[in-house]
């Protein structure tokens, strides 16, 4: 037999879900700007050795 009346706990449970799904999405933002910190530290390092590089070649010649 189905339960008569409200259904219980419904609101718990949709304000939990949302929640869940808020935490779900922060982590994922802050995995993301994580990864985007350490593009830019290896595109800035790169560019620091590069140009070592060259003035070193260029001090040869």
């Amino acid at each position: 037999m189905p339960k008569q009346g409200k259904a219980k706990n419904t609101k718990n449970k949709a304000k939990h879900s949302k929640l869940m799904l808020r935490k779900a999405n922060k982590l994922r933002a802050e995995k993301l700007q994580h990864q985007q910190r350490l593009k830019q530290l290896l595109h800035k390092q790169r560019e620091k050795q590069n140009k070592i590089a060259t003035e070193q070649g260029l001090k040869k010649l």
